[in-house]
């Protein structure tokens, strides 16, 4: 009776276990190339889709060179905070901040040739970080260790040439990376996999509901614009698109093509969620008080639309620092490019023509301030009035108006046009 009771019992757990592995997907996220702030935007939704899909489980595929530092931080925090069981799948190599966030998985696998490691801070130059950074992501690396049970010796060792490791081809002046399998050797991997398959068996989630969660075409424009070497390369093209128009005609391809930048600069980050609608807000604040300074004479409304074009850039950036330095580059770049319009090709600024006046009313070109007299010089006349010295001649029957050189001439006196000066005529008694 009782193996009977078994018999019957132990077949329906099973069933009903693999109907909730059945009923609860498992996820498959995929975090590639540069980790930056693209690809934690992508990370959270992913993370939101499977916590309101009551998930068993997220893998995370991972195969990057590392990233940023700030990004990978807010990542390792949303993998931190979601209540999901977690899995980081190394299928190449999980380097920098990469293996940081490897680190905050609940497990980690890996296949035979990937590595994990190597996770300096290197700031944008490409040089080591100062110590108060590097005092940070010592920390950072430490506690990710920690709080999954593995020893925080090697996380260091990752990130500090200092920790002496030889058994890990890790001597002092040398970060460790780890191998597949060194990694399960020092307890930092659950396991060593062939593939997705053996993952799943190890897992035991084969006849669960297998759902990979891919960037679109909007994450992946999105954390390609960006990159931290897109970004200056973006607001370069954009200024020069500017600099190109002020020396051209009309608005051609060198603005639609700047215009197109800032446009893509600003979608970017705003789908990364590094920008709100509040920085767009004000970039096309300044953009129309920048328009109003060509109408309104001051110059204090264009420098505040000015500030508030700079504002908002800074507003998306991830970094205030990455920002100054795009924005120093784009400038140098586009103040060269004018000095060459000017002085190489000797190109003149054709907007500034149309909103400052160049012409001049003078009389090589026609213009006169008042009516040219030249023709009464030498003419007679007889003085209708004393000119003392001021009165009135009459010059072939027409009443003019003139000056003596400077003496008294009667009535009725005989003079001689000696010399006119636009309306001013003189005469001199005959």
């Amino acid at each position: 009776m009782f193996f009977l009771f078994l018999f019957i019992l132990i077949p329906s757990y099973f069933s009903s276990h693999q109907a909730e592995a059945k009923g609860k997907p498992v996820y498959i996220v995929p975090i590639e190339n540069t980790v930056e702030d693209g690809l934690y935007a992508f990370l959270s939704r992913a993370l939101d889709k499977a916590e309101k899909d009551h998930a068993s489980l997220v893998i995370f595929e991972i195969n990057t060179p590392g990233g940023l530092v700030d990004s990978a931080g807010k990542i390792a925090k949303i993998l931190g905070n979601t209540p999901l069981k977690t899995v980081a799948y190394v299928n190449n190599r999980a380097l920098s901040a990469g293996a940081y966030i490897a680190l905050n998985a609940d497990q980690i696998y890996m296949v035979p040739s990937a590595v994990m490691g190597a996770a300096a801070v290197i700031d944008s130059a490409g040089n080591t970080a100062g110590k108060k950074a590097q005092s940070y992501w010592l920390a950072a690396m430490k506690t990710a260790a920690e709080q999954n049970g593995r020893n925080p010796l090697y996380a260091q060792a990752m990130a500090d040439e200092n920790v002496d490791l030889p058994e890990f081809g890790a001597g002092k002046g040398k970060l460790l990376t780890f191998t597949s399998s060194q990694a399960e050797k020092a307890g930092y991997s659950e396991g060593t996999v062939s593939g997705k398959n053996e993952l799943y068996e190890k897992l035991d989630i084969t006849a669960a509901d297998v759902r990979p969660i891919d960037e679109n075409v909007g994450d992946k424009l999105a954390r390609f614009i960006t990159n931290p070497v897109v970004v200056p390369i973006l607001l370069t093209i954009a200024l020069l698109g500017i600099v190109i128009e002020l020396f051209t005609p009309g608005f051609g391809i060198p603005g639609i093509i700047g215009t197109i930048s800032i446009v893509l600069f600003f979608y970017g980050h705003l789908v990364a969620g590094m920008a709100g609608y509040e920085s767009i807000g004000l970039f096309a604040a300044g953009i129309v008080l920048v328009l109003l300074e060509l109408f309104v004479p001051g110059g204090v409304i264009g420098a505040f639309g000015l500030a508030a074009i700079v504002g908002s850039l800074f507003l998306a950036a991830e970094s205030a620092v990455a920002m100054a330095i795009s924005l120093l580059i784009a400038l140098a770049v586009s103040v060269i490019a004018a000095i060459l319009f000017v002085k190489v090709f000797g190109k003149e600024m054709k907007f500034f023509k149309k909103i400052i006046l160049t012409d001049s009313t003078n009389t090589e070109q026609g213009y006169v301030s008042s009516p040219d007299r030249s023709d009464l010089l030498g003419q007679t006349g007889m003085t209708l009035t004393d000119l003392r010295p001021a009165g009135t001649v009459l010059i072939h029957e027409e009443r003019v108006d003139v000056v003596t050189e400077g003496g008294y001439i009667s009535k009725n006196s005989a003079v001689r046009v000696v010399k006119t000066e636009g309306s001013r005529i003189v005469v001199r008694e005959i």
